[in-house]
Order: C-alpha cells, then structure tokens, then sequence
C-alpha cells in the first residue's frame, strides 16, 4: 500500500497489483476499489505508465495500463498490433470495477485508445492526449522483424487497419546531431499520401464515447492540434460535441497534476516547456476526471 496525496492535497491510500495477463502491466487503486476503469496507454516508448497509474487512482480510479509492444511475445516495434489486445484489457477492468471505463493514450496510444472506442462499444470514455485524427503505419519492426515495406501500426480481426506511410523523401531541416522535430515528416506524409489519409481517418465519430482531447500548439512531433480540431469536427457531424482543451504554447507531452515534468530527449524536439505542459495537464484535469467518472456537471 502507498500513502500519497491528491491534487487537492488529501491523503490518499493506492495499491499497486502487478499483472503478467493478458499482458504484463500494473493496476493501481484506491483502498476500497476505483469509482471507474481507465486503461492507460503511452506512447511510442512502450512503458507501462505506473506514474499516470498512481495519479489517477489517488482521484479514485482503477487504473491499468499495459505493455502493448516490445515484450515477450509481442512486435518489437508499433507494427500490426492486435486492436484485442486492448479488448482483452477491457474484459479484465470490467471485472474489477462496476462504473465506467475509459481509455486514456497519448501520442500513438491515444491512437489505440480512439480505434478502441470505436471497435469496443464498452468504452465509455476516451482521453485523447496529443492525438492523432489518422491511422499511420508501423513505427519499428513487426513479429516478423521487418521494418519496410510500410504496414498498418494496427488491425483489428486480422485485418490491417487502412494506414497513412511515410514520405520517405522527407528530410530533417535540424541542424545535424541535434533533436529532430517530425512534424513536418508527418504533415509532408499526408500531403503525399492524399488518398491514403482519407481513407485512414479515424471513424471517432461512430463511436459512443465521450471524448476529451488534450493537445498543445507548439507540439513539433506532429500537428495534434490540427488532429485534435479534425475529430471534434466529426463527433460535431454526429451530435455529440467534444471537450477540446489547448493552449498555444504547450507541446507533446501534457502533464497531468501529480506528475513530473517529462523526460529529456536527445534525438526528439517535443515543442513546449516544462510550465506549458504541466499548465497545459492542469487544465484538461478537471475534464479528464469528470469524463472518466461521468460527472455532466463539468464540461469544456
């Protein structure tokens, strides 16, 4: 058991569980039990998120998030993963909690989360933070090793999901040796592969789901802005309106309150400063507990 404190500065009692099944990973919880499940997804490092784990569940959440690539057998890299995989992580929170449950990924994992949500009619909820409106291909290697040629980062029965490739004729503008921004990889991709990006949108707008998208306009790994407006646009199309929360300043790693600032890079620019993100986290939470919780006295 861990004793921490809440944002409001209230002590509060977690315990941590430790699971190899159906993926390894943790779950983290309120002595007593989570009011709701939120599956926990970061991005293209693949860690399990036991920081984000232990911040939510001191809100009074159960918490769990996984390693969906890069362990024992699964794809090295973000290359054809299996959308179950993340479907079975939902049959196990539906078994530990009897309110909702939600998604909550950033960056490529709020690109599972989305795809989720709209396979998995129970998700209740998706926080999208950094997001991305389109499917894009692998990032790494598959099962088989291979990189190249491009495939799905996804599929869902077997089926590879429709996918936006890389414009390999793209070349960094960053001084050589220094962190490279892959914005305009991504924006360059899109332009090129037209056809490609439209039929790669993601469908949020099928999805039930509550949506609440988190995304700063000084991100430099790709336009989640731009991403982030795209999907609001489409749950708009359907009736069902999006909470959207930005600021300009702000990069690609919000965080939420209770975290520290995010690690360092020497090969990526994520764009933003320490104060925007955490500012950035600090104003989706309100949205991001109320979501996950189903409280509709707090909206964007």
């Amino acid at each position: 058991m861990i004793v921490g404190r809440d944002v409001t500065g209230r002590l509060v009692e977690i315990i941590e569980h430790v699971i190899s099944a159906p993926c390894e990973g943790v779950l983290v919880e309120p002595v007593g039990g989570g009011r709701a499940g939120v599956l926990v997804l970061a991005g293209s490092s693949g860690r399990v998120d036991t920081e984000r784990c232990r911040v939510l569940a001191r809100a009074g959440l159960t918490a769990l998030s996984i390693r969906w690539f890069g362990g024992d057998g699964q794809a090295p890299g973000i290359c054809e993963i299996p959308l179950e995989t993340f479907v079975a992580v939902i049959d196990l929170l539906r078994g530990t909690v009897r309110g909702r449950i939600g998604a909550l990924g950033l960056s490529k994992g709020a690109e599972a989360a989305l795809l989720l949500a709209v396979h998995d009619p129970r998700v209740d909820a998706v926080i999208a933070l950094s997001p991305t409106s389109v499917v894009w291909a692998n990032v790494g290697p598959g099962v088989d090793g291979v990189r190249h040629p491009y495939r799905s980062s996804w599929t869902w029965q077997g089926e590879p999901v429709p996918f936006v490739p890389y414009d390999d004729s793209w070349t960094p503008a960053d001084p050589e040796g220094e962190p490279v921004s892959l914005r305009p990889l991504y924006e360059q991709s899109r332009r090129t592969f037209a056809d490609a990006a439209g039929a790669a949108v993601i469908p949020i707008e099928r999805s039930a789901a509550q949506l609440v998208l988190v995304a700063g306009g000084d991100d430099l790994m790709w336009p989640s802005l731009t991403f982030a407006r795209e999907l609001a646009a489409r749950c708009a199309s359907a009736g069902r309106p999006a909470t959207l929360v930005t600021s300009s300043d702000a990069g690609h790693r919000p965080r939420l309150p209770g975290e520290g600032p995010a690690d360092p890079s020497d090969r990526f620019r994520y764009g933003g400063t320490v104060e925007a993100d955490a500012a950035l986290g600090a104003a989706a939470w309100p949205q991001v507990v109320a979501a996950l919780v189903g409280d509709p006295g707090v909206s964007g």
